[in-house]
Parts: C-alpha cells; sequence; structure tokens
C-alpha cells in the first residue's frame, strides 16, 4: 500500500526492521551480559534533609537478573506453570521488575492490574483472567480480602515496600508507612508468601522452560463497549517489536547511556513498553519513582538524578510547565519525552521543550497495539494537532464508517483509524466474538477511533467511536460508572461523559443525575458512594442533577448532546 509518511522518516529511522524471535525475557538477560555493572533500576522512594540524602536503592542490571532467576525459580518450586496467569498489583518498584521478567522467564502470563482498583475491580479481573497467583502490595490487602474467597486465587505473594531498601532507611520508611490508613501487618497462611522470604529461600535458577515467543506473554486490559474490562492479549513478539519499533524510531538514544525518569506506571501497557521494556533493552538506567503525585517530586529527581528520557503522558507535562516552582529545578538534562494516551498540546509541547532544551512529541497507541502505532519525528518535523505518522512496518488506513471503503489522505475525509503490525494482538482472551469483530483475518486492527490524515501522511485523531473517555492516560468506561450509579438509592437516570480539558489534554468526568422524586442528593455524597466502588480516577469531578436528560426519538440518551452542551457553556 502507499506510505506517504516515509518521506517524512528522520535520517537513521528504517521503514522495516529485523525483530528477534525471542520471549521478552531474553531482553534482560542480554542486557545483564552487555550491561552487567551497570545500574538497572534506581528506585527513588523519597528524598530527606532538603533533597540531600536519598530514601531507595540500586540494582546491577546482574543483580536484577539474578534476583530474576530466584523468584522465577520460587514462583515455580509454589506450583506456578506455562500457561497460568500471575496477576501483578504493584506500583513501580524493584519488586515489579522482578515478578515481571520472573513469571514470563518460567512461561506464566502476566495480569497487570492497577493498584488503584478497588475490591470489586479486582475481583472481575481475577475472575476473567482466572489467574492462581497475585503478587501484591501490603496497603492494598484489605481490597483483597473483601474477595479473595471467591476467587480462583491459590496462592498470594505480598512484599512491603521496604523490603528492598537497605538498613536503616528500611526501619525509617516501615514507621512512617504505618501511619497509613491502609497500612496492614499481613500474618502467614498455607496460601500466602513473602517475597522477600523467597528471594532469600531460593538461591537456584530456575527449570529452563520452553517458550514459544508467537504465544501469549501479558493480559493486558483495557475499555470495552460492554461496560466490562477485556484483556488484550499481547505475545512476546508483540512486546519484543514494538520495543524494537520504539528503539528505531530514536536512533540517538545511547545504549547503555541513558537515565530513565519512570514514573509512568508499569501496569499502564504504555508505561510497560515505552519505559520499562524499551528501558532495560537499551541498558538504561530507570530511575524509579511509585507514585509521580505530586509533579513536584518528579520535578526534583530529574534535576537531581539529571533523567534525560522522560516517557508520559499529557497530564505529567502539563503539570511540569504550570508549575509555579519550574523555575527552581534545573531540567536541561532532558533530552526526548514521547506522550501517549492522551492529545497534548502545541502550547505544552513548546513550552516544556524551551523549559528542558530538549524535544516532547506526541504519538498515539492503544493496548491492542502493543501500545504504540504512531509518533511525530522526535527530532523531524512535529505538525500541531498530530498523533504523529506510522512507526516501521506499521499499515495505517482510514474506512468510511458506513461503507467501509478506503478514505483518501486529503486533510478532509476522516474515517476509523485501522493499523496492521508486528505489535497488534492475537485478541481478547476468551472473546473470540469480539476478537473477530476487531481484528479482522488479514491482520488489521480496528482502533475505533476517528481520524484524518493529510497527503504527507500525518494523522490526526477528531473524535472516538466509543464514549472512552481519557482519565491521566487511563480509559474510563461510561457505562460502568453509571451501573454503580444506578445502585445509589437517590439515583433515578444517570450519564456519565467526558469533557474534553482546554489545558490538560484529557478529559473531565462529568455525572450527569436525575435524582429519585422526593430526594435531594448532593454532588459530593455521590463522589463518596463511588468511592466504595471504583478507583479514584474513575470518579466524576463535577456531577450536575437535572430534571430530565436529552433523548432520541426512541428513548437513547444523547450523551454527545450533553458533551456540546457543556463546551458551549464554557465557551469551548
Amino acid at each position: 500500500m502507499e506510505k506517504p509518511w516515509l518521506a517524512s522518516y528522520e535520517p537513521g529511522v528504517h521503514p522495516s526492521l529485523t525483530y528477534p524471535h525471542v520471549p521478552i525475557d531474553q531482553l534482560l538477560s542480554d542486557a545483564a551480559r552487555t550491561y552487567a555493572n551497570r545500574t538497572a533500576i534506581n528506585f527513588v522512594l523519597r528524598y530527606l534533609a532538603g533533597g540531600r540524602i536519598i530514601v531507595g536503592c540500586r540494582l546491577s542490571y546482574a543483580e536484577l537478573d539474578q534476583q530474576v532467576n530466584h523468584f522465577a525459580a520460587a514462583l515455580y518450586q509454589l506450583g506456578v506453570r506455562k500457561g497460568d496467569r500471575v496477576a501483578i498489583m504493584l506500583p513501580n518498584s524493584p519488586q515489579f521488575a522482578i515478578a515481571f521478567f520472573a513469571a514470563v522467564r518460567i512461561g506464566a502470563l502476566i495480569v497487570n492490574v492497577n493498584p488503584t482498583y478497588t475490591s470489586r475491580e479486582l475481583k472481575i479481573q481475577l475472575d476473567d483472567s482466572g489467574a492462581e497467583t497475585l503478587i501484591i502490595l501490603n496497603l492494598f490487602w484489605r481490597r483483597l480480602r473483601e474477595v479473595q474467597a471467591n476467587t480462583s486465587l491459590r496462592r498470594v505473594i505480598v512484599t512491603y515496600i521496604d523490603d528492598v531498601l537497605p538498613f536503616p532507611f528500611n526501619l525509617l520508611v516501615r514507621s512512617s508507612q504505618k501511619r497509613d490508613p491502609e497500612w496492614v501487618t499481613v500474618r502467614p497462611e498455607h496460601d500466602i508468601f513473602f517475597m522477600r522470604h523467597l528471594l532469600e529461600r531460593y538461591r537456584t535458577v530456575p527449570p529452563r522452560v520452553e517458550r514459544d515467543p508467537a504465544s501469549t506473554a501479558l493480559l493486558q486490559y483495557t475499555g470495552g463497549t460492554t461496560g466490562t474490562p477485556r484483556a488484550a492479549m499481547l505475545t512476546h513478539n508483540n512486546l519484543v517489536a514494538n520495543t524494537m519499533q520504539i528503539k528505531g524510531w530514536y536512533p540517538a538514544c545511547r545504549p547503555g547511556g541513558e537515565k530513565f525518569m519512570a514514573a509512568i506506571p508499569f501496569f499502564h501497557v504504555y508505561g510497560m513498553t515505552t519505559c520499562l521494556l524499551y528501558g532495560i533493552h537499551m541498558g538504561a538506567e530507570l530511575v524509579t519513582v511509585p507514585n509521580p503525585r505530586p509533579i513536584e517530586n518528579v520535578m526534583k529527581i530529574i534535576a537531581k538524578e539529571r533523567c534525560t528520557i522522560f516517557p508520559g503522558v499529557p497530564a505529567m507535562y502539563i503539570g511540569v510547565v504550570n508549575h509555579p516552582n519550574v523555575s527552581h529545578y534545573d531540567l536541561t538534562s532532558i533530552r526526548a519525552c514521547i506522550s501517549g494516551s492522551a492529545p497534548l498540546p502545541i502550547e505544552i509541547q513548546e513550552r516544556f521543550d524551551a523549559i528542558t532544551g530538549g524535544r516532547l512529541v506526541e504519538g498515539y497507541g492503544l493496548s491492542e497495539a502493543s501500545p504504540v502505532t504512531h509518533c511525530n519525528p522526535v527530532l523531524g518535523e512535529r505538525r500541531s494537532g498530530s498523533i504523529g505518522i506510522p512507526l516501521p512496518d506499521v499499515e495505517a488506513r482510514l474506512i468510511d464508517l458506513e461503507a467501509g471503503d478506503d478514505l483518501p489522505f486529503d486533510n478532509e475525509h476522516t474515517g476509523e483509524l485501522l493499523v496492521r503490525g508486528p505489535q497488534v494482538m492475537q485478541g481478547y482472551w476468551n472473546r473470540p466474538e469480539e476478537s473477530a469483530k476487531t481484528v479482522a483475518s488479514d491482520g488489521w486492527l480496528h482502533t475505533g477511533d476517528i481520524c484524518r490524515a493529510d497527503p504527507d501522511g500525518y494523522f490526526y485523531v477528531v473524535d472516538r467511536k466509543k464514549d472512552v473517555m481519557i482519565v491521566s492516560g487511563f480509559k474510563v468506561l461510561p457505562r460502568e460508572v453509571e451501573e454503580i450509579l444506578y445502585t445509589h438509592p437517590q439515583v433515578q437516570e444517570a450519564v456519565v461523559a467526558g469533557i474534553p480539558h482546554p489545558e490538560r489534554g484529557d478529559d473531565t468526568v462529568k455525572a450527569f443525575i436525575v435524582p429519585q422524586t422526593g430526594t435531594a442528593p448532593t454532588a459530593e455524597s455521590i463522589r463518596e458512594f463511588l468511592k466504595l466502588h471504583l478507583a479514584p480516577y474513575k470518579i466524576p469531578r463535577e456531577v450536575e442533577f437535572r430534571t430530565e436528560l436529552p433523548r432520541t426519538a426512541v428513548g437513547k440518551v444523547l450523551r454527545r448532546m450533553l458533551v456540546e452542551e457543556e463546551l458551549a457553556r464554557r465557551g469551548k
């Protein structure tokens, strides 16, 4: 097919690449041989004494690979076998990297779990995946215990954030964390194990498990039109290919010479690929922070550690450029940033470039594609409002929403974006019908996004085919929030919509509610109710009470009209 975007490729970026046919943990094994003594994980939990003392730890590539072997041997001894699902519910930390690579090293499938999930959301994901093993931080223990008995879990492995810290910082952090209302001291039981003890006990290498790189390595949950998240089945080949595509997109990245600001969550597929996998493959030092909030902490760490690569989402970059103390920090070590998961305003890109002297570009992807498919050239032409051009070996086309015919790249016609490439998923876990609708037999993936493309092959997202909202890089399903709202005794009708935010570049979740007759709920009472059932980022920031909702002639609520009314009210 015609690929006009190839003319916009930077020097050194090739239209086609060679992809190793290996399991994803081979990326770590190779890095451990090449960069054995270089720091792999620089875990920065916090700074003390005005930033002069760092509370954290460091693992070299050799040490990380060794820890992965030890934990893989422990998992095997506990009964984890090839094809089993291992769920990971951890923040960015050395434990996450160890658990991730250890599980895939013995042929298990990773199930990424968002640490902010409520017990209800956690159970849905555990039930759907059939996970028998969960690796979890003690701070999330209460949520698990509410549902554990009704899941397929056979073993739970608990870690404390201070498990990896040296004395005396481990005691200092443990004392501080005990003041957290979520703190739990977990007691051992027949099916409860402790990650630190397992790493101390099993000092061997795991048995060799043959794995087909074309087999599933990761179940990455993403939004669906049904209101229930579904898992994209991503293979070793998918993830390795996307890692190589990202590497090929930025040939100026220096093997063994970069420091990645690893603030974007690893459990998010964008953070996993662009930060964890890509960083490991490049022999980078991953300056790992468990929580990017407040953003001033990230700025402080970048300045102190001299980070050079900063993958993130628009909310992070917007937080940096708009922070009143940004001038207090020297961020000029930053060389390149790729922003994904939500639209990035061009003025933010330009201001960020001016502050750092680096280059911030917008990209595009989706969980079903491992995830990156498009990106603006890092050092080449960056077009305002564009998600960029397809990566090497990625094909992209637009089709008419009704007829399905191909549309021209003329900057006028809009249609659904379809992509095809080596990073496209196998399908959805246990959902053959949805898989067939999303990925055609010839490999074309329906993204669900409405786009236009200019004659040079730069693509622009103009709308979403689905009503999925994007909040801080995470997808929020309106129906999921609505179903919880309908269980509230004072709610008669409810609809949830995403209101595009002009500065953050993502959506503001807003609920439109018709109260039950004779009741007078408040916005705060609605939000407090939702907090019992939904992760914080899914909670509507705004709640509006109405006497009725706009509907079509057949009674369907006009969600789009509500959004348009809201934008008109705000003068957008």
